[in-house]
């Protein structure tokens, strides 16, 4: 039995009211971003990076527009030490990249960092220490003025060091479960740390509030970010930065508030990888920017690269319906929803308008690599005539009148329910021959002559189950006067209702597509297509395919 009853909130309210974030609409500008790949994103995986496979991974990072990219925590281990080290001494960090190494707060491991990190052309030190309720409590058993004390330590042994080491060096500090600890408290060791290193406008400092375990919903933590920003010394000198994992499933919506709260500066992994739940995934908050009209600064436009990269490097999957960059996310098996997409596009295409606006598409799938008949329109037993009809328009040619679309996207439908199955675009194309392009059984033309004396008349060949007549009519065109003498021949019930053709290539001896379409006696419709050089002999095609598929 769960017992609900043995859990308590466990964050911390401002001590005065903070809602003036919750008055702006949207983020209108991309933070600074931070990838936290290469740490927190390494230490969450069940088999790390080598050294190798890291160094690829900061060279995709850096490609994608990253600035500053967290390398690693150098005192934790060899490889992130060697790491650290390969980057410097191969000079393979870029003269506009910053990157940042982690260390808690205490001696021995900042020192060891800054042996990692000497001769660096920028680099982001981060320090941090716990500071929450919890933590105090129950792991450092301290008093606030104890774990304070810590802090300014750390700040202090930073600024010494980065005094009397080859190297350009930046100060970040986290209090680390920030979002457990009470908020006048956390500002209170910020502050502190603060006035240890002094920044200038020349030499910011980073202020990082972790949401190192997520408490609450994401107003409580807007409100949390804030507070900090409305009292924080040094403000104008100071990079407010969030680093917000997910435990709740809440670390996008975490980020743009704490954005709208004021937050300069986000850290974070690509597909929201990192320790439990994850990181906030700086793909979906990128994205999010983009989807309404706002640069995030990172390219993004390759994402299937992005992501097999990535797979690559990590052993991790992108999951299918990852935001902006799963498989499916541009996905739409719904016949309502192909018709809406297909339309828009329609839409799109005869209008060229400024702004993309095309239902269930927040974004346009190629501006991340990604294309519209492979990725957006999706044929199984859910779809509709719509998707087929936009998939044989786009990638084959194909204008169907709207009631033959219809039929074919009963047929796509009858076959992908059979055989349980997605169907490809080939797939559908041929089904499309199969079923309605020059079917000729049990019906067929062998010869046609035509005479025109005010009228025309069609003298036809023309056989069925191995029985050949030729047979004579007139009718007021070419196709009408070929059906009569085929009613004639054999009887046949119905009224030619659609005629329609179209090039397939645009040359003088290019193909053409005609289809047809008949009323049986019980008012449904039958459906043929013809392709030929020639559009009688395509006419003809689709009508006797027409007759055979009543």
């Amino acid at each position: 039995m769960m017992n609900y009853k043995k859990y308590v909130r466990q964050y911390f309210m401002p001590p005065t009211p903070c809602m003036d974030w919750a008055k702006k609409e949207y983020v209108d500008k991309a933070p600074i971003w931070c990838s936290v790949d290469l740490r927190d994103g390494n230490q969450a995986l069940v088999i790390p990076m080598s050294l190798e496979q890291k160094i690829e991974f900061f060279k995709l990072l850096v490609k994608i527009g990253f600035k500053e990219i967290e390398v690693g925590f150098p005192a934790a281990s060899e490889t992130e030490y060697d790491f650290v080290r390969a980057l410097i001494e191969r000079n393979l960090i870029p003269d506009d990249v910053t990157i940042q190494v982690l260390t808690q707060a205490r001696e021995h491991i900042i020192r060891k960092t800054f042996e990692a990190v000497k001769g660096a052309p920028k680099a982001i030190i981060h320090v941090y220490n716990s500071t929450s309720y919890a933590q105090r409590q129950q792991v450092f058993r301290k008093s606030k003025e104890e774990i304070k004390e810590i802090a300014v330590d750390g700040a202090a042994l930073l600024k010494k060091l980065a005094d009397e080491t080859e190297g350009n060096f930046l100060f970040e500090y986290s209090p680390e479960s920030f979002t457990g600890t009470e908020p006048e408290y956390a500002l209170e060791v910020c502050n502190a740390v603060l006035d240890v290193w002094q920044p200038t406008p020349e030499k910011k400092a980073i202020i990082n509030l972790p949401v190192t375990v997520e408490h609450s919903m994401p107003h409580v933590y807007a409100s949390q970010v804030e507070y900090m920003c409305k009292n924080m010394k040094y403000r104008d000198n100071v990079i407010v930065s969030l680093h917000p994992h997910n435990d709740r499933g809440c670390g996008v919506a975490d980020s743009e508030m704490g954005l709208l709260a004021g937050a300069d500066r986000i850290e974070g992994t690509l597909f929201g990888n990192g320790e439990r739940t994850g990181n906030v995934d700086i793909i979906t908050l990128a994205m999010n920017m983009y989807s309404q009209g706002v640069d995030p600064k990172l390219d993004l436009s390759d994402m299937p690269t992005i992501c097999e990269k990535y797979e690559q490097y990590t052993g991790m999957k992108v999951d299918e319906r990852s935001p902006y960059s799963g498989a499916l996310v541009f996905a739409a098996f719904s016949g309502s929803h192909q018709d809406a997409i297909a339309k828009g596009m329609k839409w799109i295409e005869e209008k060229d308008p400024d702004h993309w606006t095309v239902p269930y598409l927040p974004i346009d799938p190629k501006d991340v690599g990604r294309n519209y008949d492979a990725d957006v329109i999706r044929i199984n037993s859910q779809s509709g005539k719509g998707g087929v009809g936009y998939i044989l328009e786009t990638k084959f040619g194909l204008r169907l009148p709207a009631k033959m679309r219809e039929a074919m996207g009963y047929a796509a439908k009858a076959v992908s329910d059979h055989t349980h199955k997605e169907l490809h675009p080939e797939e559908i194309f041929d089904l499309f021959k199969e079923t309605f392009e020059n079917v000729k059984t049990p019906y067929s033309v062998e010869k046609v002559h035509f005479k025109q004396n005010g009228h025309i008349t069609a003298s036809v060949t023309s056989s069925c189950y191995g029985r050949t007549i030729t047979t004579e009519a007139i009718g007021n065109g070419r196709l009408n006067a070929v059906s009569n003498a085929l009613k004639k021949a054999y009887d046949l019930k119905y009224d030619l209702v659609t005629y329609e053709e179209h090039a397939l290539e645009q040359s003088s001896s290019s193909r053409a597509i005609a289809y047809v379409g008949i009323r049986k006696p019980d008012g449904s419709l039958a459906w043929g297509a013809g392709v030929d050089t020639d559009i009688i002999k395509a006419s003809i095609d689709a009508l006797v395919t027409a007759i055979n598929n009543r």
